[in-house]
């Protein structure tokens, strides 16, 4: 879709419906809060409008969506929990692997529970107006066809779109990506040779298709099966990534749709407004000295954080500067005191603690990055795997950042990093920049708009 197009879908979808009748909407998604909170975001807002969503999703969300009055629908494989750090932290121990990381989330999460999921979303869409489906949801189009409700797919990064035109940096080996940009025809070639690696998800869900009366699909469901031909939603901003020629003829790019609580028992914040919502501590701590780096791993990393607090410490002493470590976790509370001008927290709303920071480092999840594009800070981006390399890589390019893999981040890469951009006033002008732009868009809205269209058609 071309720059016209894209003007053209938003116009057309900006004609809400609401006003005429309740719809039962349903939202699948699985992952971390990046991939549950664009999700919260948009049931707030359907919700508001008068619609019935319904977040279709793992177990251990039910804390944040009853905080907020918003139904869930369990769906399998059931995923440990925050209250269970010495189950979960293993698991994601595996799953943050720059090499292999991708590949043991699909073996361990994914393919051996195709049945439990498509049985699980089934259930979720019955009596449902529409079903949007998240990349991970890999039975969804199937439960879509089976059912005949209206579907919508959704992508949460660029790099999911996986064009050859825009190709992603894969985690697994980032220099290839230089090797795809030579042209198109590698991209092309190097995308088959992927659709061959990850063809037992192919033959799995063609498998569950026949034990449910479907026939087989000869769409790959990491490649092209997981798009939508009624509405791709691609839940990120313009800044990170352009359409493409091969992206799926109707998608709209929405910009992000933002929700930053933790929502949790004991939290001493308003979980359901916007604003003022830091600790007394931590707003005491920024207030009394000038802005800190803020270091932060988003929900997933910090199981994995092992000395990357420690080490982030001595950056900043080396620097001069405050700090303020979202630690995630209190196990990953350093055992020695604090040094002056350094704190350290569990959690805070970025939307509220990031445009406070003189620099941002964190490990480019993309709920993570939209925070800190939207917070107009320079970044430095420590990617640990999956869509994090691509991610950080369209900061550096962006020029509001720069990139440094999390097996080469110590004291002194970051202190060399972070002295970079703080010397630099290029970086500092672009991340305003770009902040400016992303503050401009309203990737909820976009999004609900362009549902309540597809809904306004049925």
């Amino acid at each position: 879709m071309n720059e016209q197009q894209s003007a053209s879908a938003a116009s057309s979808c900006a004609v809400p419906t609401s006003s005429f009748v309740s719809r039962r909407i349903v939202l699948s998604t699985f992952g971390s809060f990046g991939d549950i909170h664009p999700y919260v975001a948009l049931a707030l807002e359907l919700k508001a409008r008068g619609h019935r969503p319904v977040i279709a999703t793992s177990e251990i969300y039910r804390e944040k969506t009853d905080a907020l009055g918003l139904e869930l629908h369990p769906v399998r494989p059931v995923v440990p929990s925050y209250d269970e750090p010495d189950v979960i932290a293993p698991l994601i121990e595996k799953m943050m692997d720059a090499r292999t990381g991708t590949e043991e989330v699909f073996k361990t999460f994914i393919i051996p529970h195709l049945r439990d999921t498509y049985d699980d979303l089934l259930a979720a869409v019955r009596g449902a107006d529409l079903f949007v489906t998240h990349p991970l949801t890999i039975p969804g189009p199937s439960v879509a066809e089976r059912t005949g409700v209206r579907w919508v797919s959704s992508v949460l990064a660029p790099g999911s779109m996986l064009s050859i035109y825009d190709p992603p940096v894969p985690p697994q080996f980032p220099p290839l990506h230089r090797v795809m940009m030579l042209h198109p025809a590698v991209g092309r070639a190097l995308m088959s040779l992927g659709k061959w690696k990850w063809g037992a998800m192919w033959k799995a869900l063609n498998r569950l298709r026949a034990d449910v009366g479907l026939a087989p699909s000869n769409a790959h469901p990491l490649f092209e099966g997981q798009h939508s031909p009624t509405l791709v939603l691609a839940l990120f901003s313009r800044v990170l990534a352009d359409p493409q020629p091969d992206w799926p003829p109707r998608t709209l790019v929405t910009g992000f749709p933002f929700y930053d609580r933790r929502d949790r028992a004991g939290d001493d914040v308003d979980t359901a407004s916007e604003g003022n919502n830091l600790s007394p501590a931590l707003a005491d701590f920024l207030d009394a000295g000038e802005p800190p780096v803020i270091f932060t791993l988003g929900s997933s990393a910090i199981w994995v954080a092992k000395d990357f607090y420690r080490e982030s410490i001595a950056a900043a002493r080396a620097l001069g500067r405050r700090a303020l470590l979202l630690i995630g976790h209190e196990r990953n509370r350093p055992a020695e005191p604090l040094p002056a001008g350094v704190a350290a927290f569990e959690y805070a709303p970025y939307g509220e603690v990031l445009p406070r920071a003189c620099v941002v480092v964190h490990q480019g999840g993309v709920g993570t990055t939209g925070q800190a594009l939207r917070a107009g800070r320079p970044a430095l981006v420590v990617p640990f795997s999956h869509d994090q390399f691509d991610n950080g890589a369209r900061v550096a390019r962006l020029g509001c950042g720069r990139m440094l893999a999390r097996g080469r981040y110590n004291a002194a890469s970051a202190t060399r990093e972070l002295r970079a951009i703080l010397d630099n006033e290029t970086y500092h002008m672009a991340a305003t920049e770009i902040g400016r732009r992303v503050q401009a868009e309203d990737g909820t809205r976009a999004a609900c708009d362009a549902i309540e269209e597809v809904l306004g058609r049925a």
